[in-house]
């Protein structure tokens, strides 16, 4: 039962639509206070009295029955509580009927969102700062998806620069192409962080050449670059799967070369190009933002040039309700400018543009990523989780069966729970030691609250059911009302573009259901006790499967 839409529909307040009043109940911090709880502010201009005033008489009119048991007005909010009995067996049927989709919603149906995410440079590994946007934007894609919208992940290649010049420049004088074949990308990179140290001025100009050539289409640049590109990307979709992150689009900046043409003309059009310095610029003082450069002197395109032409390539090609960003905060600038360039272009969609900027991640010992070659791989991050979460497993419980396949699991999981735990826009410290515990908030205890409920529904050999009006102790009924909240969990995260609420959510619902499994007996209960704790625990087995699966996070039915 859909407690809300109950109240909402009972509740009416004159001047407010249902919608609205469903969409302002909200869980009480204070469960003694209520399960559910309406805030009586936001109607106070409408209805002209006190927050106060307004909550006492919607209590007054307000008819309890066996659904909600008892309403009270506190300090302007109108609070209610729910028949324990209704309510907990209404949850658990819910979550037995609707399993895998549980949390699920249609509210995205005929509606398109785009997400530009990881955006992986050409012929350069993967390093750690390259995780928050992969997983962060991998966990969006799963969450829309789960919501019923249609979406689009693209992986915007960074593919277009001098820099490709410069590597095949490296690679004709230095390289070797069975070498780099055998080398893959790392071949390719080290070939990159020498010509960055060793190039002279011949080389240089050289470089610059075979850019030029690469963008008039001349062959055997354009075949070496092709060349790189493949490298690439057989080497990303490991990460990639490994992680869980699919791609709809790999359009990259080169893709839009010819698209950036029409867009530079509807400015001059519309009079928004101005020339600064022999360069092409809007001028965005008046919002007191920095002028967004779109042609350099030389008529060289830029980042904002290629933006522009994506930004209106996705909104004519798949018409979203919203295009999301996933890129760092070091970029919040260059976005504003490309959003405001648009709105400056009469492109109403541009109030649908969303950059959902997150924090940089760095490792203990502060190593960072370089242009002389001082990388943290994002591979070897991964593979050093794996093997501790393998020596973990090993020392206990060295009889467990597919201890590889859960070692991977589990350390995979380990570094996309630790890259979602904290809101997004934080800095992230990765500690391997720290995502790895089995103790406190992380993946592994999750993963492993997962195997627990799954070893005692093996042992009972049950799944349990929901007896008749039984009333759940205090232990169990925090378990149920957490339960209960993950659909809202879902549609806050998406509203707010934040994984981290559904990862907080996971470590709460483990938490309590952990205190629930010592606190009350399971297997020895008796009665309507056990059939009941059975289907407790399966729901919560069930509820942390949905929650991990839209993280990405795989969970082990042992551990």
């Amino acid at each position: 039962m859909d407690y809300k839409k109950y109240i909402a529909e009972k509740l009416k307040v004159e001047g407010v639509s249902e919608d609205e009043i469903y969409s302002s109940i909200a869980l009480p911090p204070n469960t003694e206070m209520g399960d559910y709880a309406l805030p009586c502010f936001k109607f106070a201009k409408v209805l002209r009295k006190s927050p106060v005033a307004i909550a006492e008489e919607l209590k007054n009119g307000y008819a309890t029955d066996e659904v909600i048991s008892e309403v009270s007005a506190v300090n302007g909010y109108l609070n209610f509580k729910v028949n324990k009995g209704g309510f907990t067996a209404g949850v658990l049927e819910k979550i037995a009927k609707e399993g895998a989709k549980y949390g699920s919603s249609d509210m995205g149906k005929g509606k398109t969102i785009c997400i530009d995410y990881s955006s992986v440079n050409i012929a350069k590994p993967f390093h750690i700062g390259h995780l928050s946007t992969t997983v962060i934007g991998g966990a969006l894609y799963k969450l829309y998806k789960f919501l019923g919208y249609d979406v689009v992940g693209i992986n915007h290649l960074g593919d277009y620069g001098t820099q490709f010049g410069k590597l095949i420049c490296a690679y004709k004088h230095w390289g070797n192409k069975e070498e780099v074949e055998k080398g893959g990308i790392h071949a390719v990179n080290d070939l990159y962080v020498k010509f960055n140290t060793e190039a002279d001025e011949e080389m240089e100009r050289e470089a610059r050449e075979y850019f030029r050539l690469i963008e008039s289409g001349d062959k055997e640049a354009n075949e070496i670059f092709e060349w790189f590109k493949s490298l690439t990307l057989k080497y990303v979709k490991g990460i990639y799967d490994k992680l869980g992150v699919t791609f709809d689009s790999y359009a990259g900046e080169r893709f839009y070369t010819d698209k950036m043409q029409p867009v530079i003309d509807e400015l001059r059009e519309m009079n928004l190009l101005k020339e600064s310095e022999g360069a092409q610029i809007v001028d965005l003082e008046k919002y007191n933002l920095a002028p967004c450069l779109i042609l350099r002197s030389d008529g060289a395109s830029l980042y904002a040039t290629r933006d522009l032409a994506a930004a209106v390539y996705r909104k004519q090609t798949y018409d979203f309700c919203k295009c999301l960003y996933v890129v760092a905060y070091q970029q919040n600038l260059h976005f504003k400018q490309v959003f405001k360039v648009l709105e400056l272009m009469g492109k109403e969609w541009a109030k649908d543009l969303v950059h959902v900027a997150y924090g940089m991640v760095s490792l203990e010992d502060g190593a960072m990523s370089t242009r002389k070659g001082k990388v943290v791989w994002l591979e070897d991050v991964i593979n050093k989780c794996i093997e501790k979460a393998y020596s973990i497993i090993e020392e206990k419980n060295p009889d467990l069966e597919n201890k590889s396949q859960i070692a991977e699991q589990v350390g995979v999981g380990a570094v996309i729970f630790g890259a979602l735990y904290n809101s997004k826009i934080k800095d992230i410290v990765f500690s391997y030691d720290k995502v790895l515990s089995f103790e406190g908030e992380t993946s592994v205890y999750v993963q492993y609250t997962c195997a627990r409920a799954n070893s005692v529904l093996l042992k009972a050999g049950e799944k349990g059911s929901i007896p008749q009006n039984y009333q759940p102790n205090a232990q169990e009924y925090e378990v149920v009302k957490t339960l209960a909240t993950f659909p809202d969990i879902l549609k806050d995260a998406a509203e707010k573009y934040e994984p981290s609420i559904v990862t907080r959510f996971a470590v709460d619902l483990a938490q309590k259901f952990n205190k629930f499994y010592i606190d009350c007996k399971i297997l020895t209960a008796e009665g309507d006790a056990k059939k009941f704790r059975l289907a407790l625990t399966n729901a919560t087995l069930q509820t942390l499967k949905n929650a991990l699966s839209i993280l990405g996070i795989g969970v082990p039915e042992k551990m």
